[in-house]
C-alpha cells in the first residue's frame, strides 16, 4: 500500500476498506499518512473487525515514519487490547542492519522490515532517495489538492498543482534562489516568501529585484505529449547550462553554500490549511 493510495479517498478509513476489499485475506494497512496512534491504528482496527467478521485473517499495519519504535509500542497496545495479538507490525523508511539493530535492541515490537534502497543501492554508488507523494486529484472535474502529514515537520508534502520558478539577479543568468508556487499564482513585487526548509529559524521573507523563470513545462495532458521530447544529449547539454547558473559555493562537494528554496505564502496557508483538517 501507498501513501498515494490513502490520500486518494476522502478519509483514512475509507482508503482502507477499499484496500481491504480487494485484498480481504492479505491486508497490510500503511497507518502513517496521517497520524499513526491517532488515526491509522484505529481505522485499521475497525477495517481488521469486519474482516474477520467476514471470516477473513488480517495480515497487520506497516509503519513508515516517524519514531518507529514508539509508534510500534503503541500500536502494539492498541493492536492486543482490540484481540490483535497476530497482527503483524512492519517497518520501513531508509532501513539498513544499523537501524534494524538499534529498533530491536530499543525493544520495539516488529514483525518485518521493509529494507529498499540501502539493500540494492552500493554505498560507491548512491541513490538519490526521492518518494512519490500524490499533490491532487481530478474528482468531478474539480481539483482536489491532497496532502501525506507526518510527525515529523520536515516529511509534510506540498499539496496543489504547482509551478517551481528560478529567481535571478534582474538581467543576468545568475541564479540566487527557488520558489514553489500553486500553478494559478502570479508572483509579486515585492514578494513575499517562506523558506520552505522547516527547520530554519527566520522564514518570512520579502525578495523585491529579480527576474523569475518557470522551470515546469506541461509535457503529458491525459495520454497524449503536449511537447516534443528531447534526447539524452539535449538533456545533458541543459542540465550542464543550469548548472552554470547557480552559485559555485552550492556546488562543493564539501561543505556546500544553502541554495535557497521557499515556497509562496498561499501555498504554505494550503498546507496548513489541510494539517488542521486532518487533525479534525
Amino acid at each position: 500500500m501507498a501513501h498515494a493510495w490513502v490520500e486518494a479517498f476522502p478519509d483514512e478509513l475509507t482508503a482502507f476498506q477499499k484496500w481491504a476489499e480487494v485484498y480481504p485475506d492479505n491486508a497490510s494497512l500503511l497507518v502513517d499518512t496521517y497520524d499513526v496512534l491517532k488515526s491509522g491504528v484505529p481505522n485499521a482496527i475497525k477495517v481488521f473487525s469486519d474482516l474477520r467478521k467476514n471470516g477473513h485473517q488480517p495480515v497487520g499495519i506497516r509503519i513508515d515514519s516517524g519514531d518507529i519504535t514508539q509508534l510500534a509500542k503503541g500500536a502494539r497496545k492498541m493492536l492486543d487490547d482490540a484481540g490483535f495479538q497476530d497482527a503483524k507490525i512492519t517497518a520501513s523508511n531508509a532501513l539498513d542492519e544499523h537501524v534494524i539493530q538499534s529498533l530491536l535492541n530499543e525493544g520495539a515490537p516488529l514483525d518485518n522490515f521493509g529494507v529498499g534502497e540501502k539493500l540494492i543501492t552500493s554505498s560507491t554508488s548512491p541513490v538519490l532517495s526521492g518518494v512519490y507523494k500524490l499533490a491532487a486529484i481530478i474528482q468531478d472535474g474539480q481539483m482536489i489538492p491532497k496532502i501525506k502529514v507526518s510527525a515529523s515537520r520536515e516529511k509534510l508534502t506540498l499539496p496543489g498543482l504547482k509551478q517551481v520558478y528560478r529567481l535571478y539577479h534582474p538581467g543576468t543568468n545568475q541564479a540566487f534562489a527557488d520558489v514553489i508556487a500553486l500553478s494559478d499564482e502570479t508572483l509579486d513585487r515585492p514578494m513575499a516568501v517562506i523558506k520552505a526548509n522547516p527547520l530554519a529559524t527566520e522564514r518570512q521573507q520579502s525578495i523585491e529585484n529579480y527576474d523569475a523563470r518557470p522551470l515546469q513545462e506541461a509535457v503529458l495532458d491525459g495520454d497524449q505529449l503536449k511537447a516534443e521530447l528531447p534526447d539524452v544529449f539535449t538533456i545533458q547539454k541543459h542540465a550542464k547550462q543550469m548548472l552554470k547558473e547557480i552559485p559555485a559555493a552550492t556546488q562543493r562537494l564539501v561543505n556546500p553554500d544553502e541554495y535557497p528554496v521557499y515556497m509562496t505564502p498561499k501555498l504554505a496557508q494550503l498546507q496548513e490549511q489541510l494539517v488542521s483538517e486532518e487533525k479534525k
